[in-house]
């Protein structure tokens, strides 16, 4: 089905087909109807499935033009998704006359107080500048009438249950709310119950799953031999544009340092980067000026990159559950993608955790020039013959002075 049937008006239409839109994804056909329809939304999907578009879409036809107060507000977890978002969003709306802004830190004010005072009709925010604007009284929510909720999983994990619950106190129960995460556990089932109003909800394929058009593999390594096993696999790649992910913000330096020796073009983005410096090299990797962009995880969930051809996990992530959200960096809009783990011997029982997360074995890959480390088991413990009971079975053990 194409976007023309889902009954998105002809401006609307004309945004999507300027941003080179093809037919929805899943996400898109079963979100924009019930939006559309003014029904609450709570959905899932995995990460590059394209929810902006699910939530912005409907959210731009039914603002329809330019109003007196700020009447959406659209929150998100980091300053990179904000911009994104607000990005995506102008482009949608380029056919209309509506106004978007987004408030965030880690810049000045300054800039920030002169869009709201001239107005916006949506603001794309994070909790902890929002709420330094309604403090300073730079920004009112009492006429909200979409709220959406993006990156839900994300706030949880960075702390923003609290602000969250009370920016969203301060709006008008008379709204719409549209729920975007890319999983939903517990707390954020809470949350929903107590923020949406009979939601239609909505599951685009498995929490734990990667997705379908994302080819993965491991490379085993020796440790000493990580940076080499990188810089052969980037030269033996056909690659448009790669991420490469640090468990560091030292590593994430180290590594572009030694990739530019090597004549690469190279971005960093991590959390000690100030913000014109992110700012620029996400334009940069975006625009082609940069073809490598070294990363922690940071980016690894909604930067929203098209033509990442290659994702590379220079570290295994801490978390089987990161692994997901760094290779789906890649693979977005329908586009194929390729993601590989570079896997030292002491991080094998974090391959083993991931490979149960996401219930399949990842293929080994071996490159040319690299043989993998050997594997080596754990010696077992010979256990005493005064340790063992008649049955076989090992005694157990009881500490002195203890009956």
């Amino acid at each position: 089905m194409p976007f023309s049937k889902l009954g998105l008006a002809k401006h609307i239409l004309q945004g999507v087909e300027a941003m080179g839109y093809g037919d929805p994804t899943p996400i898109q056909l079963r979100a924009i109807p019930p939006a559309l329809e003014g029904r609450d939304v709570i959905a899932s999907a995995q990460t590059g499935t394209g929810k902006t578009a699910a939530f912005a879409l409907p959210t731009l036809q039914k603002l329809a033009s330019r109003g007196a107060k700020c009447r959406c507000l659209v929150l998100e977890p980091t300053r990179e998704l904000a911009m994104q978002v607000e990005t995506a969003m102008r482009d949608f709306a380029r056919f209309t006359n509506l106004r978007i802004a987004s408030v965030y830190g880690g810049v000045g004010y300054g800039a920030q107080r002169t869009a709201l005072k001239e107005g916006v009709d949506v603001l794309v925010a994070t909790p902890g500048r929002l709420e330094d604007h309604l403090q300073q009284g730079t920004v009112k929510l009492d006429g909200i009438e979409v709220l959406i909720l993006d990156e839900v999983d994300r706030m949880l994990d960075v702390g923003f249950l609290p602000p969250m619950k009370r920016i969203i106190s301060k709006i008008p129960k008379a709204r719409q709310t549209l729920f975007f995460s890319a999983t939903l556990p517990p707390e954020i089932a809470d949350l929903a119950g107590w923020a949406l109003r009979d939601p239609v909800r909505i599951e685009i394929g498995a929490a734990r799953s990667v997705a379908s058009i994302v080819k993965h593999g491991v490379y085993e390594v020796h440790t000493s031999m990580k940076f080499d096993h990188l810089a052969a696999l980037l030269d033996s790649l056909d690659y448009q544009s790669v991420i490469v992910f640090s468990r560091t913000k030292h590593g994430a330096d180290k590594i572009a340092k030694r990739l530019r020796a090597a004549n690469h073009s190279v971005a960093v983005l991590h959390a000690n980067r100030s913000q014109n410096q992110r700012i620029e090299a996400l334009n940069g990797f975006k625009s082609g000026k940069y073809e490598v962009m070294v990363a922690t995880d940071i980016a690894a969930r909604g930067i929203d990159v098209a033509g990442v051809s290659h994702v590379v996990n220079y570290d295994i992530p801490q978390h089987p559950e990161d692994y997901v959200h760094r290779i789906g960096r890649t693979g977005r809009a329908e586009q194929p993608g390729d993601a590989f783990t570079l896997v030292a011997p002491d991080d094998f029982k974090k391959l083993a955790a991931i490979e149960r997360f996401i219930g399949q074995k990842i293929p080994r890959l071996v490159l040319e020039g690299f043989a993998p480390p050997p594997r080596v088991e754990p010696p077992q413990r010979k256990i005493p013959i005064n340790e063992v009971r008649a049955d076989g079975r090992p005694k157990r053990f009881r500490p002195r002075g203890r009956r």
